[in-house]
């Protein structure tokens, strides 16, 4: 079976967690609620997250606090954060949730659709990256097993070629995306999306074209 995402929700209100929920739940992904800052700081310290979606206004540690703590972890400085507020004080307080590592902002109350169908975008891009490190560290142990042997060279490769292919494909449809988002009515928060989409998409592409032979690297250097 395929292992689901999982979507943290921060919120103080549980009305409102529940009305996330009840959007969500479409998705049909791992739904976590948090009722604070610090439930979701503690929450992010165990368990992996494809996007997190957090309240602005929080009694104690509100949103832009808690996404500089997120930011500033390693372990959790990647992961889309979307704002969401029911105040909006115009462009400078959604430049300042873009400062905070937003990769989106969107002010209450929202479009049910638009706002699943922005979060069903990071969980397939989390569902890709989880397939492509998999399939990254399954290659590792083949070269690993057998550095040398000539009969199982052509595994290795085949599958090197496989990755790159499944790779490019996702490469061709952020590449679509940004030819559509190229024009002077895309909106703000969309074209941020687009941007963390590639350099998701580079990371990866990196990390693949070191597998590749004559590149210098070895098994034994390479990270899943």
């Amino acid at each position: 079976m395929v292992q689901k995402a999982k979507i943290l929700l921060v919120d103080d209100r549980p009305e409102n967690l529940l009305a996330l929920e009840a959007i969500l739940s479409a998705l049909d992904q791992t739904l976590v609620r948090a009722s604070s800052g610090e439930e979701a700081l503690k929450a992010l310290l165990t368990d992996d997250f494809a996007v997190i979606l957090l309240d602005v206004q929080m009694p104690g540690m509100d949103g832009f606090e808690t996404a500089a703590h997120i930011k500033r972890r390693e372990r959790t400085r990647d992961i889309p954060i979307i704002f969401l507020t029911a105040i909006n004080h115009g462009p400078h307080h959604t430049f300042r949730g873009y400062a905070a590592g937003a990769v989106d902002y969107i002010s209450k109350p929202f479009d049910p659709w638009v706002l699943r169908a922005k979060v069903s975008v990071f969980v397939e891009l989390y569902m890709k990256n989880c397939k492509l490190r998999e399939q990254a560290a399954l290659l590792r142990l083949q070269l690993e097993g057998d550095p040398g042997g000539a009969d199982h060279a052509k595994e290795p490769a085949g599958l090197l070629a496989e990755l790159s292919a499944r790779l490019a494909a996702v490469e061709e449809q952020a590449e679509a995306l940004s030819k559509q988002l190229d024009d002077e009515s895309a909106d703000a928060a969309a074209v941020a999306t687009a941007a963390h989409l590639e350099r998701k998409l580079t990371g990866l592409r990196r990390a693949l074209d070191a597998l590749e032979p004559g590149t210098g690297t070895g098994p034994a250097t390479l990270t899943s």
